[in-house]
């Protein structure tokens, strides 16, 4: 265990005289305690009790190193708690752990539901949108929140998402004296006085949900009609092969649909493009499918900010691919990396077979067309060929 001078404790909404032992002799024990005023009054902790700043920093915590100090959090200190936050700053053995039940463990017991089966969610400072990846048929979800109003507007935002017959409980202060559970659905939401801290526990409909399959709708993206269409795309993402984790560099990024749908596989991406009002729409797609914290956004000439970017698992050039940007990324990718390249003109389809022809993997050219109304009748309209170079390099 080493020496450790921090000592992070976990409370359930109760008192102090309801901790465990060895956590009130770890509060005992220190000199400074960091909490918010609710915990700090909890555990009436005097002139010792030092409440967070705002916004949240662990910096006066850090400054404590070698004086005993302890933090109280809510339950799991390591389940969207302040734990993650200050061990990241510290080395192994400063610290030591006094964890109680989460609010998502109280949830859970108390409707009967298998923890392990549902989906738990910390937005106390991270937008609804981002359970949008979530919003499955019949899904269970638990979600804290930041405060008594954001129930109302989590509810408001099921009804847009067409989750409107939701099941919802708002569960407050769960393991103290003054727990109260309400039920409720989306559409219906009326519940007045909640204070937190607050939950609110989720049952979702049948009907709800983004399909998980590669290609969405082109119309689920903002875009000015420079957009992978959605069976190239669907092709596209097959041969990037995304995985939960890895890091996609997106270049001519376009609408970003490539990238936003790699990110709704788990993963990170960085998408690269210098027209303005295509950055917009990146950005608003970011937006618009909760992937802000994991999608970023780099506007200018990909030929001038690759190399300033953490070095990709999968790579795909959508537009602009030149001779100069692949002779760069050669330079640049690792080992492993994947590459798949998608052309249109003449001149890209040229390029692409010179790369296959040198460089090895496979060469795709996809031909498609669709249905459209021809006078009375119906005809095939066909839609320019794409070129299709993929390669682990």
């Amino acid at each position: 265990m080493g020496d450790p001078w921090l000592f992070i404790i976990g409370m359930s909404d109760h008192s102090a005289d309801n901790l465990p032992p060895a956590s009130r002799a770890a509060l005992d024990a220190a000199e400074v305690v960091f909490g918010g005023p609710r915990h700090l009054a909890l555990t009436d902790v005097g002139d010792r009790g030092r409440p967070w700043t705002v916004p949240f920093s662990v910096d006066a915590v850090l400054a404590c190193r070698g004086r005993r100090t302890a933090v109280l959090a809510s339950g799991d200190p390591f389940w969207f708690g302040a734990g993650g936050s200050l061990s990241s700053h510290l080395e192994p053995g400063e610290w030591q752990t006094f964890p109680a039940p989460s609010t998502f463990s109280l949830v859970s017991a108390h409707l009967g539901w298998r923890l392990e089966e549902i989906t738990c969610h910390g937005l106390h400072a991270a937008p609804f949108a981002q359970l949008r990846p979530v919003l499955t048929p019949r899904a269970r979800l638990i979600c804290l929140v930041r405060d008594g109003d954001a129930p109302a507007q989590l509810a408001t935002w099921l009804t847009e998402q067409g989750a409107g017959d939701a099941t919802l409980w708002v569960m407050q202060a769960m393991g103290g004296a003054d727990q109260r559970v309400r039920k409720t659905t989306a559409n219906g939401f009326d519940l007045p006085d909640i204070v937190p801290p607050v939950a609110v526990a989720i049952n979702l409909p049948g009907n709800v949900g983004l399909p998980r399959a590669s290609g969405l709708p082109d119309d689920s993206f903002a875009h000015d009609g420079q957009i992978t269409k959605r069976p190239v795309r669907a092709l596209t993402l097959s041969a990037l092969a995304p995985r939960r984790g890895e890091t996609l560099w997106d270049i001519g990024a376009g609408s970003g649909s490539v990238a936003i749908e790699w990110c709704l596989a788990g993963g990170h991406a960085t998408a690269f493009e210098q027209k303005p009002n295509r950055v917009v729409n990146i950005r608003r797609n970011a937006k618009d499918f909760g992937l802000t914290h994991c999608l970023t956004v780099v506007e200018g000439n990909s030929n001038e900010t690759l190399v300033a970017h953490r070095a990709p698992d999968a790579v795909f050039v959508g537009g602009g691919g030149t001779a100069a940007l692949f002779d760069q990324l050669f330079t640049l990718l690792a080992p492993g990396t994947r590459l798949v390249a998608n052309g249109v003109t003449l001149e890209t389809e040229a390029l692409l077979a010179q790369l296959h022809a040198s460089r090895g993997g496979s060469l795709l050219r996809i031909e498609l067309a669709q249905a459209e109304p021809l006078g009375r009748m119906r005809a095939w309209q066909s839609a320019r060929p794409v070129v299709q170079w993929s390669v682990t390099l």
